[in-house]
């Protein structure tokens, strides 16, 4: 079915909403139906009694579970993100992403993979004798990374925060190694 709807936007609102959904102007038509897309399913959803939610933050995770599988093309937002669309702070959105995560599991488990993936694949080192670099912006990320390394063997280096960085992250290589083994990732030299 082939859903049409308008919208009267002026420009300095069609700029404003482009800025929040991190587009450029002529992307925002296809970000906002994306975005209505999962809108849609999650009415669809609610009007067929498969979701009904007693709390609010029932109905956020949700929303984002859907904005997940669309807006973001399976990719785990970052928190900035999450704060923009969701109007919450840096620590809401962090604990909304990891709520999603943890309660939509098995649903997610191919997007954050391929999210693990893409960080893993953004990896580089200047050269052998150094850790490689990435620039992670969500700890949820991180998180999910260093709990890999201890799915995989315990006594493997964490992901760490470089020091003095905002979210720049050092990985040894002998667990970059180790991860890009589990996730089927060609390792960088």
């Amino acid at each position: 079915m082939q859903i049409a709807i308008t919208i009267n936007l002026s420009q300095a609102e069609e700029a404003e909403i482009a800025a929040i959904l991190g587009c450029d102007v002529t992307a925002l038509n296809g970000r906002l139906n994306a975005c209505s897309l999962a809108a849609t399913n999650e009415y669809l959803a609610m009007f067929r009694g498969q979701k009904t939610f007693k709390r609010g933050s029932d109905m956020l995770e949700y929303r984002l579970l859907l904005l997940i599988e669309t807006t973001f093309n399976g990719v785990i937002p970052d928190e900035r993100t999450v704060s923009s669309l969701f109007q919450t702070t840096l620590t809401e959105s962090r604990s909304l992403i990891r709520s999603v995560i943890s309660k939509y599991q098995y649903q997610l488990r191919g997007h954050v993979e391929r999210t693990l993936c893409e960080c893993l694949s953004d990896a580089r080192r200047q050269n052998n004798t150094q850790h490689y670099t990435v620039i992670i912006k969500s700890h949820n990320i991180v998180d999910e990374l260093n709990k890999a390394l201890a799915d995989i063997d315990g006594s493997l280096s964490s992901v760490t925060k470089r020091k003095g960085s905002v979210s720049t992250y050092e990985i040894a290589p002998s667990s970059y190694n180790q991860l890009c083994n589990k996730f089927a990732v060609q390792p960088n030299p």
